[in-house]
């Protein structure tokens, strides 16, 4: 098991290659699997939720459909259809109130269950958006810390075929924060 220092050193030295931040739509990434911030219905929905529905096509709604709803924190996958990802992983994210309920964990788990969805679609890229930022209201820095956090613990402790992970920020002050955040972690072991 890895200290936090140690993760980060170990990042700093072999792991940089492994996590790329880009501004742009994420129906539009070239990877094998997108993650959709979606709502506990899977039915589509508003932000980046319904423009993954909308650019995947009606076969998305249907097979959404066909899996029964997803719990916060978890994570159920179906195929691409009309994106270019040959995947899509549906995570529902926590709706901040006051950061007692567990909102933090339940982010943590988003992640971790998308990575290990990912993992036994034996994926290679993945792209993830910023789940609960939008109109469920998560506090940005946290909610990128945890992103950050849980992505670097799986790629440094889990056998996988993920090979790259891709964190796609909507507008230039997302991918401001997220560039920094992870600056910040690899500054902590220099």
């Amino acid at each position: 098991m890895f200290e936090p220092a140690d993760l980060l050193l170990h990042v700093a030295t072999g792991m940089r290659d492994r996590i790329e931040i880009v501004s742009g739509d994420i129906t539009k990434q070239q990877v094998d699997a997108i993650v959709n911030a979606a709502n506990s219905s899977l039915t589509g929905g508003a932000g980046v939720d319904g423009a993954i529905h909308a650019a995947a096509g009606r076969e998305l709604y249907e097979e959404c459909i066909t899996l029964g709803g997803c719990p916060t924190g978890e994570a159920k996958a179906t195929k691409g259809y009309a994106l270019a990802a040959k995947w899509v992983i549906h995570t529902v994210g926590p709706i901040w109130r006051d950061g007692k309920r567990g909102e933090s964990e339940k982010l943590a788990r988003c992640y971790q269950n998308s990575l290990k969805v990912a993992g036994t679609l034996h994926v290679k890229t993945i792209a993830f958006p910023c789940i609960s930022t939008g109109a469920y209201g998560f506090p940005f820095d946290d909610a990128t810390r945890i992103a950050l956090d849980e992505t670097l613990k799986f790629l440094n402790t889990t056998e996988s075929t993920i090979e790259k992970v891709t964190f796609v920020c909507f507008g230039q002050a997302a991918f401001a924060t997220y560039q920094r955040l992870l600056a910040e972690r690899l500054m902590q072991v220099s």
